[in-house]
């Protein structure tokens, strides 16, 4: 989505990003590092990190940005896990540009992709 949403506004971003790598992730994304770090800390429910990855990108962007990423991260969530339970496939693991996703983000090195059909190394 970040890369279709890349393209129709014509804004060169990194998709490595993604991945964690910050340098990455500030390329083309206003914030992009302290995003990425608040999200990394939210997806691995580190709590030793979320409250610095929280502060920081207080301190950069502020509190609206803050309460908006937190709301996007929270929505995520939601709807993976509704996807989940009822056991709706999210993903098609034959498609072309999913195919070059996973590959270009290294998917399979996340202990989640043993639970996906076709991602599993």
């Amino acid at each position: 989505m970040l890369r279709a949403s890349a393209q129709s506004s014509e804004t060169d971003i990194d998709i490595q990003g993604v991945g964690g790598d910050a340098a990455s992730a500030d390329k083309g994304i206003e914030f992009g590092a302290e995003l990425m770090q608040f999200a990394e800390a939210l997806a691995r429910r580190d709590e030793a990190l979320l409250p610095g990855a929280r502060q920081a990108l207080s301190d950069a962007a502020g509190a609206a940005v803050l309460v908006d990423a937190a709301g996007v991260a929270a929505n995520f969530q939601r709807m993976v896990r509704i996807a989940d339970s009822i056991g709706i496939p999210y993903d098609d693991t034959t498609s072309e540009l999913g195919q070059q996703v996973r590959e270009d983000l290294n998917l399979t090195a996340f202990a989640t992709a043993q639970h996906t059909e076709g991602l599993a190394r």
